[in-house]
């Protein structure tokens, strides 16, 4: 062996076995409770379930040594306060839909939905073996957060409307809820767009205040009322493929966790992305079932709207790609569905066409 190489493997052999001989990570002692607080009012079809399914998992699994008292959205601070009340410290964790957090960075859009992106699968392909956790990290770490994927509501629907949608034009001076970078697209469209929480979007529509609304899909729109207010739905929409939720903890909060707390807190975060996924896939298919048979009218966009949908996105897309972070995890993104699409579409989409085709 070469003298340097022999001189420079033996002080970095020094070094390591010195610092073998450091203390452990000093962690917290005892039994530990973190406020959670959420963008959900308890009881909400589907996110309120997500929100309660993380803690009761993690209450679960730590056998009595990590504890999370859930804050629904209101009872500490409000749904749109939980990013702020986490980083400053006021509370320990966040349940939230990240895109509600655009305003404090663009790529926070990519862990919940952007229009035209990943469905369920493809995000969670993306998420945990094509670079989406490590980029989620990555971004959090700007912000002093750890945070984990935690729940998805599937495909969402393109909402509910007080008047049919013929054309793009149609759009013009609509007054519509529409959170993330789906709704800056829309506002390309001409549309006065609104972001409120979802325990106050029933109220804006029955008033007037709102011209129209995406929220969930069938079963959380049904648990929601919408159908009360209006009769026109269209189910398929451009801005939310596969949305996901997110559970962010403060990162100081988080490494002075053991690594069996903090592993716990990443378990019940993905066993609820699937959880969460089944449950509203599950119950969907049925509500829909149900507003139809209530006298709900169940449209599609035509392609002249959805040709107009796909051009405004991509001008918001590009508005962003100055921003290095963002565009990489655009990059990676994208990377990551067509890659992943191009074997679904072959296989199982192919297969579902042919099942539906033989048994009608």
């Amino acid at each position: 062996m070469d003298r340097r190489k022999f001189l420079k493997a033996s002080a970095l052999g020094g070094t390591a076995a010195a610092a073998s001989t450091l203390a452990a990570p000093l962690y917290a002692q005892g039994n530990r409770t973190l406020t959670m607080v959420t963008s959900w009012g308890r009881g909400s079809a589907g996110v309120g379930d997500a929100q309660q399914r993380v803690v009761d998992t993690v209450n679960a699994l730590s056998g009595g040594t990590l504890t999370i008292d859930l804050k629904a959205a209101g009872e500490l601070v409000g749904a749109f306060e939980v990013f702020d009340a986490v980083t400053s410290g006021q509370a320990d964790m966040y349940h939230a839909a990240d895109y509600y957090w655009v305003n404090q960075h663009p790529a926070y859009a990519f862990f919940t939905a952007v229009p035209f992106g990943m469905t369920a699968q493809e995000l969670v392909n993306w998420y945990y073996h094509m670079g989406g956790a490590e980029l989620h990290d990555e971004l959090g770490q700007i912000f002093g957060l750890k945070a984990f994927i935690a729940g998805n509501t599937g495909a969402q629907s393109g909402g509910w409307f007080s008047k049919e949608i013929t054309g793009p034009e149609d759009f013009q001076g609509l007054r519509f809820r529409m959170p993330g970078l789906g709704g800056q697209a829309l506002g390309k469209l001409g549309a006065s767009v609104q972001n409120i929480p979802g325990a106050e979007v029933y109220q804006a529509l029955a008033s007037g205040a709102l011209d129209g609304t995406e929220w969930l899909g069938p079963w959380g729109d049904e648990a929601a009322g919408f159908q009360e207010i209006t009769k026109i739905y269209y189910t398929a929409g451009y801005h939310e493929p596969g949305a996901a939720l997110s559970c962010a903890v403060n990162r100081d909060v988080f490494d002075s966790l053991t690594p069996e707390q903090q592993k716990i807190i990443e378990v019940a975060a993905a066993e609820c992305h699937q959880w969460s996924l089944a449950q509203f896939l599950s119950n969907n298919g049925s509500a829909l079932a149900r507003l139809q048979a209530s006298g709900v009218n169940v449209l599609q966009f035509p392609d002249s709207v959805w040709d107009a949908f796909g051009k405004a996105s991509q001008e918001v897309l590009n508005e962003y790609m100055g921003d290095e972070l963002f565009k990489r995890t655009y990059d990676s993104a994208m990377a990551s569905m067509k890659a992943s699409s191009n074997w679904l579409k072959v296989s199982s989409g192919f297969y579902t066409e042919q099942r539906d085709r033989i048994l009608g």
